[in-house]
C-alpha cells in the first residue's frame, strides 16, 4: 500500500482499545499513513439506548482526531439486535452525531453500510438509499459500502448497491432539513417491518455479467422499481 492509501486501524467496543491497535496506529504515524480510525458503537449493547449511544459515538469520533491522531473517522453504529446500520436508531445515532460534530469542527467523517437485505432487491436499494439520506444531511463527506446482507456472506455485494449510495446522497443534497426527515421517516417505514424476512438476494456473479462487467436486467429492473419509490416519496433528482 501507499502511504497516501488509507490504513485502518479499529477502536474496540465502547470506549476501548487494545495494545496492538495502538501499534499499529504508532507504525502508521511514524510512516506518514493516512490513517482511517473505525469504531461502531452498538445500540442496545453497553452503551444502552439511543441517546447515551448517541454520546458514546460522538466521544468515539472525538477520540480518533485526538489520541489515534487519525486522518479521518469511519463510523457505522449498529443495531444490537438486527446487525444492521439502516436500523431507525442506527441512522438516529449516526445522523445525531455527524451533525454535532460538523457543526462544531472540520474534521472529516465517514460512515459504512451494512443492510440486512442482499443484492439484487428493492429492500436492499431502500435500505441503502435511507442511509445515503442521513449521511449527507448530517454532513459526512464519506460513504462507504455498500455490505449487504449484513457483510457477513461471501461476494453479496456488488457496484449498484454503491451506485444507489451515490445517487441518493446527490438526490438529497441542499434540501431542508425538515423536509429530509419527513421523507425519511416514511422510507424507514417500508421496510422496517420486514426485517424477520429480509430477501437473501444474490451474490455478485448471478447479479452481474462477469465477463462484460454490467448488471444483469433483472437487477436493472429492480433499481428501477427502487428509483420509482423513491420518486414517489419526493425525490425528483431520477426525473430531472
Amino acid at each position: 500500500m501507499r502511504p497516501s492509501d488509507a490504513h485502518e486501524v479499529s477502536q474496540l467496543n465502547e470506549l476501548k482499545i487494545n495494545v496492538g491497535a495502538l501499534a499499529m496506529d504508532a507504525h502508521y504515524r511514524l510512516a506518514g499513513c493516512q490513517i482511517m480510525v473505525e469504531q461502531m458503537p452498538i445500540f442496545g449493547g453497553y452503551a444502552g439506548g439511543l441517546e447515551a449511544t448517541t454520546i458514546v459515538d460522538v466521544a468515539t469520533t472525538l477520540n480518533t482526531f485526538v489520541m489515534m491522531q487519525g486522518t479521518w473517522h469511519l463510523d457505522g453504529p449498529v443495531h444490537v439486535r438486527w446487525g444492521i446500520t439502516t436500523a431507525r436508531e442506527a441512522l438516529a445515532i449516526a445522523g445525531h452525531a455527524a451533525r454535532a460534530i460538523e457543526e462544531n469542527t472540520h474534521l472529516m467523517l465517514g460512515n459504512q453500510y451494512y443492510t440486512i437485505a442482499g443484492p439484487c432487491t428493492v429492500m436492499c436499494l431502500l435500505e441503502t438509499a435511507a442511509q445515503a439520506i442521513t449521511d449527507t444531511m448530517s454532513g459526512r463527506e464519506i460513504l462507504s459500502g455498500v455490505a449487504a446482507a449484513k457483510g457477513t456472506r461471501t461476494n453479496m455485494f456488488t457496484p449498484m448497491e454503491a451506485r444507489m449510495m451515490g445517487e441518493a446522497a446527490h438526490a438529497v443534497a441542499g434540501m431542508d432539513l425538515h423536509e429530509a426527515n419527513v421523507l425519511l421517516d416514511k422510507l424507514v417505514g417500508m421496510y422496517e417491518k420486514n426485517y424477520k424476512t429480509a430477501p437473501e438476494g444474490k451474490p455478485f456473479e448471478e447479479c452481474y455479467d462477469v465477463q462484460r462487467l454490467v448488471p444483469i436486467d433483472e437487477y436493472v429492473k429492480v433499481y428501477d422499481e427502487a428509483i420509482e419509490i423513491l420518486t414517489g416519496l419526493g425525490l425528483d433528482y431520477w426525473s430531472k
